[in-house]
């Protein structure tokens, strides 16, 4: 299953009032396994920068106005999602953009259904408690400190691992979550109805015959008081 985390950062909140997105970033998943491929897009918004927004994410007029406009990005970035189910914090405001500038210059838009949206996920998981990426990082462990600005390349990145722990832990397709397991004839295996099984063949012991006489000298070298003793 192929799947695309990503993120935007924007002029501001309505892209209906003049609003534009200025970056785009994205990251791979298959199989819940991040597979290196990235895109990663600064897009000039032919409008001045809002000094709130520049707050956040540090983009300005300046560093902007060298890169091209959404017109020249737009197919290359859907040529780069394809299909994939898209992964987003907050979905309902990146697309709200994306889908904006997409039918702005003539390009198909993104069925909201094709949205996986974290927030809501760590809202139902997580009842009452703070969800934004910065509080689930501290929740889960993510190493964000490079976060000192938001920007959307490493907001995906960062949302990768977050996404991957709300699902069930950063390799929950390997087979490790018993309630997932069936049995062979079909029927399905509870995290409470699972034990682990013996072993048909016990392992072979890896201490040799000299090591296990020597760990033995050395027992006997420490007296009848020897805790060792006790376990033996």
């Amino acid at each position: 299953m192929r799947e695309i985390v990503l993120d935007t950062e924007t002029t501001g909140f309505e892209p209906s009032e003049g609003d534009r997105i200025v970056e785009i970033g994205a990251v791979e998943l298959f199989n819940h396994l991040p597979t290196g491929n990235t895109y990663h897009q600064y897009i000039n918004p032919l409008r001045a920068m809002p000094t709130a927004a520049f707050e956040v994410h540090g983009l300005g007029d300046d560093f902007l106005r060298g890169f091209p406009v959404f017109k020249d990005i737009g197919q290359a970035f859907l040529d780069f999602i394809g299909d994939a189910q898209l992964v987003i914090h907050n979905a309902a405001f990146d697309m709200k953009f994306l889908n904006h500038e997409l039918n702005a210059v003539g390009l198909p838009i993104i069925p909201m259904a094709r949205a996986t949206d974290t927030l809501m996920i760590a809202r139902k998981k997580f009842p009452g408690s703070p969800a934004s990426l910065d509080a689930l990082c501290r929740r889960f462990g993510v190493n964000n400190s490079a976060r000192e600005k938001h920007g959307a390349l490493l907001d995906s990145e960062i949302l990768a691992e977050v996404y991957l722990e709300l699902v069930g832990g950063r390799q929950p397709d390997f087979g490790l979550n018993p309630a997932a397991q069936s049995n062979t004839s079909g029927n399905s295996q509870s995290a409470t109805d699972w034990r682990p099984r013996p072993r048909t063949t016990p392992l072979s012991p890896r201490l040799s015959a000299a090591e296990a006489e020597a760990h033995a000298a050395f027992v006997d070298k420490m007296g009848e008081a020897a805790i060792w003793k006790k376990r033996l």
